[in-house]
């Protein structure tokens, strides 16, 4: 039992944790039409009910999992893999049919129904169900409500709502003014301008994979590996001072993390040329400066020119560099999470006397 609790506990390491998430996902588009079969989908679910049974064997994981605050996040977990594996499925079913020169299983549903009775009769039900179970959920689970705010004795770990853990994990490697501020007003945006950014009508109205493989599989990266693996880091992995545990580990409050963190600037100028900073912050920064300009500004023409071309045709210079930048945008995320887990290394441009970090 011990072994097993370490071996599960070495994969809860957040460089294997977050490779293992990426990997899933690789491996989740490339073998979609596998993963879409009901033996998948089903064992995928026993083996998270296996894995959530025995972490009810486990003195420790079962603090965190039954914690009335987390028991939610459980259930997220279970509901997202279901949904992953039914939205691939019913997309896999419909390519079928469109090969086989059938139209998607939605259009052989559009048979219209009456308001009433048929849909207020089934919102009535999903109501009653609904209230069923919450009445049940706050009998059986204790209000998550704590002491009055005190200044002198502070939650440790003091965690956010499960719904903004993805954001305070984001404060780790950005600067509060980039993560709490232009990357979520990036995130909004750039949902709303999904719409008038993908004009293809394939997909609208049913499900598919095949014919919207690459902005469904940017969808999953985006949703599945970044918002949501980073909830269940914050929510399962994450202790007190903020240290990584794993799962079956015990949350020891006198745990410290020997980081060393370092800029960009000082692996250049001390690290590699063996020389002291430059006085001049534009000086000290300006590989930083390039680097970041170079990412945002230069990158995307590139790319147009090659390994993009056909989506700078298909969509145009406007919609293509708008597409692009968000997708950097969201592609910073694992990159920084990365070079400081492998490298100890928080910012790229750091000016703390312009208070600008990035």
């Amino acid at each position: 039992m011990d072994a097993i609790k370490s071996f599960i506990d070495a994969f809860a390491d957040p460089r294997l944790f977050f490779s293992l998430a990426v990997g899933s996902l690789a491996l989740v588009v490339w073998g979609h039409e596998a993963f879409a079969s009901k033996r998948w989908g089903w064992g995928l679910m026993a083996f998270l009910v296996a894995l959530f049974g025995f972490g009810l064997t486990d003195e420790n994981f079962n603090l965190i999992i039954t914690k009335p605050d987390n028991v939610p996040i459980v259930g997220l977990i279970f509901l997202l893999l279901f949904f992953t594996w039914y939205s691939v499925r019913q997309g896999v079913l419909n390519d079928r049919r469109i090969a086989a020169g059938k139209p998607p299983i939605e259009k052989d549903e559009e048979d219209r129904v009456w308001t009433w009775p048929d849909l207020v009769y089934t919102e009535l039900i999903a109501i009653v169900i609904c209230t069923i179970i919450i009445i049940v959920w706050s009998i059986a689970l204790e209000a998550p409500l704590e002491q009055p705010a005190n200044s002198a004795n502070t939650p440790n770990p003091s965690k956010a709502p499960w719904y903004f853990l993805g954001l305070q994990e984001m404060l780790v490697y950005f600067d509060p003014w980039l993560a709490g501020v232009v990357l979520p007003t990036l995130i909004i945006v750039g949902l709303m301008a999904i719409p008038y950014i993908d004009k293809n009508p394939k997909g609208n109205g049913y499900y598919t994979f095949k014919e919207r493989s690459v902005e469904i599989t940017l969808f999953l990266f985006g949703f599945v590996v970044l918002w949501s693996s980073l909830i269940v880091l914050g929510t399962f992995l994450r202790g007190p001072n903020w240290n990584f545990f794993g799962p079956f580990e015990y949350w020891d409050i006198h745990k410290l993390e020997a980081l060393t963190n370092v800029q960009l600037s000082e692996v250049i100028w001390v690290q590699l040329f063996a020389v002291a900073l430059p006085d001049s912050w534009f000086i000290r920064e300006i590989f930083g400066i390039l680097l970041v300009i170079g990412y945002i500004a230069v990158l995307p023409v590139v790319l147009a020119k090659k390994g993009l071309t056909k989506y700078y045709e298909k969509l145009g210079p406007v919609r293509y560099y708008v597409t692009v930048l968000l997708f950097l945008s969201m592609l910073s995320l694992p990159v920084k999470m990365l070079a400081r887990w492998l490298f100890n290394l928080k910012y790229i441009v750091s000016i703390p006397e312009l208070f600008f970090n990035i």
